[in-house]
């Protein structure tokens, strides 16, 4: 394979920058800018073809079998200066054998050399895009391997399901189980219940990835821009006393609890005859039906607008609590209530995110379906009875191809370049 090497951290200026080269000639390359390479790391001048110096940079060797690629790769840990770095990564693109990484080629190489798993490459493309702490902590555990874990265990026992019943068939006058129906739907079974609550989870974990959407509605005047700009912290919403300013959808993104949120101010739910504030009316019942929380702003009176009823976990709390309210109330103008209502938010979204599963992405839930509804199919075949052992063993192994997919088995190719396409150039 050729070597590559690319700028790992961010352009601009910074007190250090990470130059990464990786491939067969990597340590060739440590030897031509400073002489000799550490092992496995120290202090080395960096000098240019006619032996100026580029840089003093700590040098850092990894070995094949032992870096992030898994081939031998040498990091340059350079001043962040933005003369030191093109100087160097102008120096290592006259070296033959040498040339810029594309956009996600290291983290392929890693996948394509064993060193990380599909899921895993997923894992860390949502890792280095975390915003909250749910983000982190989700990421970080799908790039540990715990999918793939989780795959690997599914794929052991659907395999040894499919070798009894294979055996049954195979070696029908050997010394073999005469019936094995029994532990292989009691395989069946427990890998059937943990893709079930996977899937179940893929949900949850799509919105930590992507952010919660919370919808403020209510009928005009009730004061929801007033709260979306209390919840902000700034003027994210044109706020009048003249009912129906609102007239599309306004949204704002925070960290509410280390959840990603998106709060969205709507229109105000009213009949009207103006054709420009019906259509802000009709978009705002479309996003508060899809958002995953609705908080219904009431007036005094207690309207709550027209067009939407809410549901189980949806808050319902007049708005204007310093104009005077009875029951549960809250005011963006002088914040009153706002910490409460933040707390019921926040527990409401916690709750649902505690049942997100290690499957965070719509491509694993497909995989999973597709398993799902092979061993559906194997089951029915088992309890067919002996002669259809065949048809319940090849169900399990499509069961099992449906699984291999989703840590880069087979079946992944037309993904891939999708996939690394959202990397950056050093990663």
């Amino acid at each position: 394979m050729d070597t590559i090497f690319a700028l790992a951290s961010a352009r601009g200026r910074a007190g250090v920058s990470v130059i990464r080269v990786s491939g067969p000639g990597a340590l060739g390359a440590g030897v031509a800018l400073c002489g000799a390479v550490p092992k496995p790391r120290g202090l080395r001048l960096l000098r240019d073809a006619e032996g100026q110096a580029l840089d003093e940079a700590l040098v850092l060797v990894f070995e094949e079998g032992h870096s992030f690629t898994g081939e031998a790769v040498v990091e340059f840990q350079v001043h962040g200066s933005t003369a030191v770095i093109e100087a160097v990564l102008r120096r290592l693109g006259a070296l033959d054998g040498l040339r810029l990484a594309e956009p996600g080629e290291f983290t392929r190489r890693a996948l394509e050399n064993g060193v990380l798993d599909l899921a895993q490459v997923e894992g860390l493309a949502d890792l280095i895009d975390a915003e909250t702490e749910a983000q982190r902590v989700q990421a970080l555990r799908v790039l540990s391997g715990a999918l793939g874990d989780k795959a690997e265990g599914w794929r052991r026992d659907l395999i040894r399901a499919a070798a009894l019943l294979e055996a049954t068939i195979d070696f029908v006058d050997e010394d073999v189980p005469a019936d094995v129906a029994p532990e292989v739907l009691a395989l069946i079974d427990r890998v059937e219940n943990s893709l079930a609550v996977e899937r179940d989870g893929v949900g949850i974990a799509e919105r930590i990835r992507d952010g919660f959407e919370v919808a403020i509605v209510g009928p005009p005047n009730a004061g929801k821009s007033t709260l979306l700009n209390a919840l902000a912290g700034r003027e994210a919403a044109i706020t009048s006393e003249v009912a129906g300013t609102t007239r599309d959808v306004i949204e704002v993104r925070m960290d509410l609890g280390g959840l990603p949120v998106t709060f969205l101010d709507t229109a105000g739910l009213r009949d009207t005859q103006d054709i420009v504030e019906g259509i802000g009316i009709r978009r705002a019942v479309e996003r508060a039906e899809a958002a995953d929380l609705r908080i219904f702003l009431l007036l005094q009176d207690g309207d709550k607008g027209v067009g939407l009823e809410p549901g189980n976990e949806d808050i319902v709390v007049a708005g204007k609590a310093d104009l005077g309210a009875d029951g549960p109330a809250v005011s963006g103008l002088t914040g009153e209530g706002l910490d409460h209502l933040i707390d019921q938010i926040q527990c409401v979204l916690a709750g649902r995110a505690a049942h997100a599963g290690t499957a965070i992405r719509t491509r694993h839930a497909v995989a999973i379906r597709k398993a799902a509804e092979a061993l559906a199919q194997a089951r029915i075949e088992v309890l067919g009875g002996a002669e259809r052992a065949e048809l319940a063993a090849e169900e399990l192994r499509a069961a099992v191809r449906a699984l291999d997919s989703l840590v880069g088995r087979i079946d992944v190719e037309n993904i891939l370049d999708e996939i690394f396409a959202s990397f950056c150039l050093g990663k």
